[in-house]
């Protein structure tokens, strides 16, 4: 399959984002610090940086702050970044209003969390555009597959996604495995970016796992963005907070209050599903021999357009994984790992990982682009939410000494 990206129709700022990579200096990657802050830490497991947070929304967002995005200050640098360094500043102003704007609709659980990383000194402004500006704009373009238990080699549900998303050049240093346990809510691991209060990709600890896909077009009339919805990672991670199965989150997704187009891929125990999102709908994609592949176009009957556009190659990555998986009688993580390097977008593919919601594994790679070119970690899931640091360790702020294969 044709790699070369140089072709998306995207609006021109956005196709100048794909060229800062190769303008970024030299220099070493960048490693968040281990350390301890109350009963949160952020350690590295098998080479992978996790961070532990749990509580209240306040305490959690506390623990963000601290662990996280202080010791990554250039992180929330992102969205303003692309803008002036390709002469799009003049546009900063708007998406920061927009933000505003959503920041009326956040669940008042997400807003706490948010409050309270603001309260450690954290620029509010910069913190709520970081939230926001994928709903206003389409940046994501990313793919999955889901393998139901009849084609699996294990004989249980796979789920693989990459996700695709301009770096500026450095984006793919910052990412973390989030291990997040609310009061009073179900645990759940993202893989994402500390002060990202919703989730883009992530399992939690019923087995329930997804992974957003933005899209452009759809044939039911709906609005592009809807300023009146809430983030819609915002909504996936309500979503692992309150749900254990396929069924209860198309329940809740037909409950919420949507911001704009989404392919989510939804897998649980016993398989999964693809849903198609607008403003308006929500219509339920299931596998067809098997197989659950998902890009950035959608499919079905109700909402996908007459003529699909290939931007961002949707229509190309999504022939590709379902050539590749109908040449397979069954497909273990080998076979799923393939399929998604076959689909990479190169400097754009930060994060690859592929869930075993059975078994409760997270197979991850991160950190430098293509992501799927590296080698998968696996991360056992039941572990990392059942994982307590040492109560005589646990001293605010604490650095750690990073042990021994880690």
């Amino acid at each position: 399959m044709n790699r070369d990206w140089s072709g998306l129709r995207w609006p021109v700022f956005l196709i100048a984002l794909l060229g800062l990579a190769s303008q970024a200096a030299a220099k070493e990657p960048f490693r968040y610090p281990e350390a301890r802050h109350g009963p949160a830490e952020l350690r590295y497991i098998n080479h992978v940086p996790v961070l532990f947070v749990e509580g209240t929304p306040e305490e959690i967002g506390e623990q963000v702050a601290e662990l996280g995005l202080k010791p990554s200050g250039q992180l929330l640098n992102y969205p303003k970044d692309v803008l002036n360094q390709f002469a799009a500043g003049f546009s900063w102003k708007l998406f920061v209003l927009a933000g505003k704007r959503l920041e009326r609709n956040f669940p008042a659980d997400y807003r706490r969390e948010m409050e309270a990383m603001v309260r450690t000194g954290v620029d509010p402004e910069r913190l709520v555009t970081a939230n926001t500006m994928f709903d206003v704009v389409k940046l994501i373009a990313c793919s999955s597959m889901i393998v139901q238990p009849e084609r699996s080699a294990t004989g249980k549900p796979i789920f693989g996604r990459n996700l695709d998303f301009p770096t500026a050049g450095y984006l793919q240093e910052y990412s973390v495995v989030l291990v997040c346990r609310p009061k009073g809510k179900y645990a759940f691991v993202s893989v994402g970016f500390p002060g990202l209060i919703g989730c883009l990709s992530g399992i939690n600890e019923k087995g329930l796992c997804l992974a957003v896909h933005e899209v452009l077009e759809a044939a039911d009339g709906s609005k592009k963005y809807d300023p009146d919805g809430v983030p819609y990672a915002m909504n996936y991670r309500r979503i692992l907070e309150e749900c254990a199965t396929v069924e209860e989150a198309e329940k809740m997704l037909r409950s919420l209050k949507r911001t704009t187009r989404n392919n989510l891929a939804v897998c649980d125990r016993n398989g999964g599903v693809v849903f198609e999102l607008t403003p308006k709908n929500v219509v339920v994609r299931r596998a067809n021999d098997g197989l659950c592949p998902c890009t950035n176009h959608f499919c079905t009957k109700e909402l996908a357009p007459a003529k699909v556009e290939n931007r961002v190659y949707t229509c190309d990555r999504f022939n590709c994984l379902v050539r590749n998986g109908n040449h397979r009688k069954r497909l273990g993580l080998e076979e799923i790992k393939q399929m998604l390097h076959e689909v990479n977008g190169g400097d754009m593919t930060l994060q690859t990982m592929i869930f075993e919601p059975v078994d409760m594994k997270l197979h991850v790679a991160l950190g430098s682009c293509p992501s799927s070119a590296l080698p998968l970690r696996p991360l056992d899931v039941a572990e990392l939410l059942n994982h307590r640091p040492a109560k005589a360790d646990v001293t605010p702020s604490s650095p750690l000494v990073p042990a021994a294969g880690r």
